[in-house]
């Protein structure tokens, strides 16, 4: 017969807590634990240290401060509930729990360093200074376009009336990336694109799909390259491509922001980063030398095509120039 322990339960109640203390079970022979919201099911799996251990809920104000104030375009949208929501889902593969506490914040800094930076309104003389503004947009608010590449029409059929502009915490653009995010997350967001701005969670998550997901077939995801999963190659060495926060950017945006020198758009990410690694108390001095950070030197794993969906704006607003 199995012998069941329970040790201790806290209910988080309808405003959940920042971190829940396990229900604990032994089960001949093995702990097994379930966290409630964080961490759903009894497993040995949720008995590991879970992101709401070490980044909580003040954590997450102190990042995204001014995100719910009068003139931001998205208040009341984004929560610390809705992040840890999404990041459950990706956690068991390594999400903010792969190689020891350090490296878990380091990489939930990285990856909210790069949400920081592509969903801003600041700008510097903003009250807070221009890092304080991250989740300040969930749309981009005066689309130009309808970003709709007959390309795919027999694969991602663009749905007539449908934009695919920029939404989300990692914006979605185009018609065949809302098609591959949709079939990867079991939403239909092809026909359905503002399910991105109408829904914190599944915004939260299909960007951490893509933090976590590669590109192509034989290059690395994001996290793959920031955690130490990837191991360059040759090629990869003599193209200057190392594993770090640079080449995060290098994965996630390639020869938009890689491989162009002292570029803005990736200076700007770089500063998301470090300013949140302070917020979380581990401290910028912890993100390793500047050739880690940055990719300003190396080679781009894609080159943008020469085609209607060659580029896309590097922030949300930059469509047309207008938030």
């Amino acid at each position: 017969m199995a012998l069941l322990i329970l040790v201790v339960v806290v209910n988080g109640g309808d405003d959940q807590p920042s971190s829940v203390k396990p229900l604990v079970k032994i089960v001949k022979g093995k702990k097994l634990c379930d966290k409630g919201w964080e961490c759903k099911g009894l497993s040995a799996y949720c008995c590991n240290e879970t992101i709401s251990d070490y980044f909580q809920t003040y954590q997450f104000e102190n990042l995204f401060s001014k995100r719910n104030t009068p003139v931001a375009h998205a208040a009341g949208f984004w929560d610390y509930h809705s992040f840890i929501t999404a990041a459950a889902v990706y956690q068991p593969h390594g999400f903010g729990t792969t190689g020891g506490k350090l490296k878990a914040q380091k990489e939930v800094a990285a990856f909210l360093g790069h949400v920081g930076s592509k969903t801003s309104c600041g700008y510097g003389v903003a009250t807070g200074g221009p890092l304080a503004w991250g989740l300040c947009y969930n749309k981009e608010m005066s689309p130009s376009k309808l970003y709709c590449d007959d390309y795919y029409k027999y694969t991602y059929p663009c749905t007539p009336g449908a934009s695919y502009h920029g939404r989300g915490a990692l914006p979605i653009y185009w018609n065949y990336n809302y098609g591959k995010t949709g079939e990867a997350l079991k939403v239909d967001l092809l026909n359905h694109p503002e399910y991105i701005e109408n829904n914190a969670t599944l915004a939260f998550q299909a960007a951490i799909w893509k933090w976590m997901t590669p590109e192509k077939k034989n290059q690395p995801s994001a996290h793959d390259v920031f955690v130490g999963n990837w191991k360059p190659t040759k090629n990869d060495t003599l193209s200057k491509r190392v594993p770090g926060f640079g080449a995060t950017i290098n994965v996630l945006y390639g020869d938009q922001a890689c491989g162009k020198g002292d570029d803005e758009s990736m200076n700007n990410v770089i500063s998301h980063y470090l300013y949140y690694l302070d917020l979380m108390g581990v401290g910028r001095e912890e993100a390793g030398p500047h050739e880690v950070l940055s990719c300003a030197e190396q080679v781009p794993f894609n080159q943008a095509a020469p085609s209607s969906s060659s580029s896309e704006p590097l922030l949300i607003g930059e469509g047309n120039g207008k938030y």
